[in-house]
């Protein structure tokens, strides 16, 4: 008999529980906020893009030193929540088809948890809709087109940077107040999103705010030409005030060395709005008085006591004998923004390992510090926004190269578009 009531007790009791969640699920109840995570898994894998080799890679060897310095130091601590971070590396060079196939491959096969990569606008617009398709968080540590986010909308990429209007709005400020009465001005930049759009900006933004300015000349050398003498001659035969180049990779540095004997730096006021980069590579071979741009506030020098920036900037230089340059910045902000987003994700599941829907909302309007000693923001429309360095190069012989002399740093406000507001349309509202 005892059997038997338990027996029915417990069917009794199996009836209940399936009534209450046929009731539940018909009612819509949520279950606990961490009911969609997951077992924490016994690594984070994720695939890192950078350029390996070829002529870029004074560009993407210091931004893969600093994931890895910055990975190890993590690992060290705990990784993140107690898993830890295992980078897989992959080459950028190629070009955006090869890009888009690496993409697949770090996906399907190598089955990373995420993406962190792409320094060329080119890979990133090729590589972002195929994110998409595979569903899987992608970060862009570096990609500068505001076309990314501007002409499309993603669930699973962001970009943990301002995108290149920051550059080009603080170039045309910063021109003005070193050189209020120019009146002509020139661009050389490399043919492709990165370069067009960096002019378009430059060049709308000085019209903006002096409108009687001439554009002289447009040079369009295609990427990696490596050879500059045609359009250096150019140059010197229209003596614009100002020349605008957003340059970036080994093409920055042929232009320096190859513009510089010529007189063409000596002759109009040259803006470099990449240029922080290279200045450790041209070493005393840089001019004095060029205007250049660090992609944001990232200058080893700027806020240098700050103790995050400290931490970085000397156990940079003491892995890599080197000084960390914007590229090296960018990559930091992208690991410790995904850092940030899974804690972040982990804290509103009660501690437990979220699911990709879960790491994504938290990456959405996230706030984190990143050297050298601010906040960095991830908006609403995935887009990162941060503030602008300008300076002229200054040699000192506390240095074997170039540093940046009367700087101004323009906070985020000023030079990055307004949430929801296209970069054209931002800087066509100006008012006189």
């Amino acid at each position: 008999m005892r059997t038997a009531s338990f027996r029915t007790s417990a069917k009794c009791l199996l009836v209940l529980l399936a009534l209450a969640g046929v009731v539940g699920g018909a009612m819509g109840l949520a279950g606990p906020p961490w009911a969609e995570a997951q077992a924490k898994p016994a690594e984070l894998k994720i695939g890192i893009v950078s350029f390996l080799s070829g002529p870029a890679t004074v560009f993407g060897v210091p931004s893969k030193n600093a994931a890895e310095w910055l990975i190890e130091k993590y690992n060290r601590e705990g990784g993140i929540g107690g898993v830890k971070i295992r980078p897989v590396y992959a080459d950028e060079a190629g070009g955006a088809e090869k890009q888009v196939a690496e993409f697949r491959r770090l996906v399907l096969d190598e089955k990373v948890d995420l993406v962190i990569g792409y320094i060329s606008s080119a890979d990133c617009l090729a590589v972002a809709p195929v994110a998409e398709e595979l569903r899987k968080l992608t970060v862009l540590f570096d990609c500068g087109t505001n076309r990314i986010f501007e002409d499309s909308k993603y669930k699973y990429v962001f970009r943990t940077k301002a995108h290149q209007v920051l550059d080009s709005v603080a170039a045309a400020k910063y021109v003005l107040s070193v050189k209020p009465n120019v009146k002509t001005i020139a661009g050389i930049n490399q043919d492709y999103a990165w370069g067009r759009d960096s002019w378009e900006s430059f060049r709308r933004a000085m019209l903006k705010l002096k409108p009687d300015v001439q554009v002289v000349a447009e040079l369009w050398p295609k990427l990696l030409a490596g050879e500059y003498s045609a359009e250096i001659s150019r140059l010197l035969v229209a003596k614009p005030d100002v020349i605008h180049s957003s340059f970036w990779n080994g093409d920055i540095i042929g232009l320096v060395k190859q513009g510089a004997p010529r007189g063409l730096f000596s002759q109009s006021l040259v803006v470099l709005t990449a240029g922080e980069h290279m200045l450790q590579d041209v070493g005393k071979d840089m001019p004095e008085g060029v205007v250049i741009g660090a992609r944001g506030d990232h200058w080893f020098l700027h806020n240098a006591n700050d103790p995050l920036h400290k931490e970085f900037v000397d156990g940079y230089r003491a892995r890599y004998g080197r000084y960390p340059i914007y590229p090296s910045y960018h990559m930091y902000q992208a690991v410790a923004g995904v850092k940030a987003a899974y804690e972040k994700a982990m804290k509103a599941a009660g501690g437990a390992w979220p699911s990709l829907d879960q790491a994504i909302k938290a990456f959405e309007g996230i706030e984190y510090r990143v050297p050298p000693g601010r906040t960095m923001t991830i908006r609403g429309d995935h887009n990162g926004i941060e503030p602008a360095i300008m300076g002229l190069t200054k040699h000192d012989p506390k240095y074997p190269f170039a540093i940046l002399d009367r700087m101004m740093v323009f906070p985020a406000a000023e030079v990055n578009p307004p949430l929801g507001v296209k970069s054209n349309d931002w800087i066509d509202s100006w008012k006189k």
